[in-house]
């Protein structure tokens, strides 16, 4: 068990990111909308940077639940991944993520494009889970997601349960 009570903590604010991109028509599919494999990559990445700036080192994704694509990106949209630490335990982090898109040449309001919940455990220079700071929640939108995160973690924990049981079935 690692002792995270001498590691500072940090309010989500301290370690938030927002990425913007210009997506191409090398980011498309076959349907000519951009992949969404190309929007995950980008999730995933912000995340990374998000969860390593919090913890102070490099963290890897043990899990991507909660995604939702809300709308399809074209070519000539600009993407924003905006991602915030919403919970943290001893080695693991919670990120959310939400992403809007709007066009590169007019002035127009950011639709929503996805959301996403990622699971980033800190680890050491030999890939063994390392303590993170503790989450400090300063708004009452902090106080609720991290709450909300605490929901999600239970449920994970409990279908991740279910599955091991259901593989020693057989």
């Amino acid at each position: 068990m690692y002792d995270t009570s001498t590691l500072t903590g940090r309010p989500p604010s301290a370690s938030h990111l927002t990425l913007s991109q210009i997506m191409d028509q090398h980011h498309t599919n076959l349907m000519g909308t951009v992949h969404g494999g190309r929007i995950l990559n980008l999730i995933d990445s912000v995340a990374g940077v998000v969860a390593a700036r919090h913890s102070d080192g490099p963290a890897v994704t043990a899990a991507i639940d909660e995604t939702a694509f809300l709308r399809a990106v074209r070519v000539g949209d600009v993407v924003h991944v905006d991602a915030r630490i919403t919970w943290a335990g001893r080695s693991s982090m919670e990120v959310a993520v939400k992403v809007t898109a709007d066009r590169w040449d007019r002035a127009v309001p950011p639709t929503d494009v996805a959301t996403a919940h990622l699971v980033m455990v800190a680890v050491d220079d030999d890939g063994q889970p390392r303590p993170v700071p503790p989450l400090l929640p300063e708004t009452d939108g902090d106080r609720r997601r991290y709450r909300e995160a605490q929901i999600r973690r239970e449920h994970r924990l409990a279908l991740r349960q279910a599955l091991l049981d259901g593989a020693e079935d057989g």
